[in-house]
């Protein structure tokens, strides 16, 4: 009987080491980062929606979702150039992060303009939720943020990345569309007056309000 509670005893501090080892593994995985190796065989990965995971390292190699692979090859693949530049308020959530872009030429030049993406679980077979963060008058972007690019709507397709939705958001600062528009009143003095529009376009970068809507100071 004494033999037995020996190995049942031993057989607990056993668990209880295993326990132990296993916690601070998953603590020093998430402190590395994404695609840090641990000691004892496991691989932290970053998880959709910013929670780190950690898997078991198999013959096959790390088992990882469509997912969380492609959002990481989107980002390590971006190509912003001078106009736009990433942000990840939380470098180790890639899920959801912010594009600066600063339009060289058209109406808006000068103006530095913040959009947020919000990765969902299901990527890429859903679009990235894309807002605009900065107050703008623009007919295809209301003054909550939304964004009026097809891209994010009907047409997008698992093919495209994020780089495509950034080329398509630059696209909106030197060709807006007042045919398909969400800020109505700015569509329409677009058509009917483009230089009025400008100078309304003007006069909110510079920090003025306009129809009783304040505008931040961007010039």
């Amino acid at each position: 009987m004494l033999r037995n509670k020996q190995k049942k005893a031993a057989a607990e501090a056993a668990a209880k080491e295993e326990n132990s080892n296993t916690e601070k593994v998953s603590s020093d995985a998430m402190e590395a980062g994404p695609g840090a190796a641990s000691a004892n065989g496991g691989v932290s990965i970053l998880g959709i929606g910013g929670q780190a995971l950690t898997r078991t390292k198999k013959s096959s190699g790390v088992q990882r979702t469509s997912g969380e692979l492609r959002i990481q090859k989107d980002i390590s693949d971006l190509d912003c150039g001078s106009v736009a530049e990433p942000e990840f308020p939380n470098p180790n959530d890639l899920t959801n992060f912010n594009i600066i872009i600063r339009p060289e030429q058209g109406m808006w030049c000068g103006g530095k303009f913040a959009f947020n993406f919000v990765i969902a679980a299901d990527y890429p077979h859903r679009a990235p939720k894309v807002t605009c963060k900065t107050k703008i008058y623009h007919p295809n972007i209301d003054l909550a943020g939304a964004i009026c690019l097809n891209i994010l709507r009907d047409e997008w397709k698992p093919v495209m990345d994020i780089n495509q939705i950034i080329y398509g958001l630059c696209f909106l600062f030197y060709e807006p569309n007042p045919d398909d528009p969400l800020n109505r009143e700015a569509a329409a003095l677009y058509r009917s007056n483009k230089n009025q529009f400008q100078q309304v376009v003007k006069k909110t970068l510079q920090g003025y309000s306009h129809d009783g809507e304040q505008y931040p100071k961007l010039l």
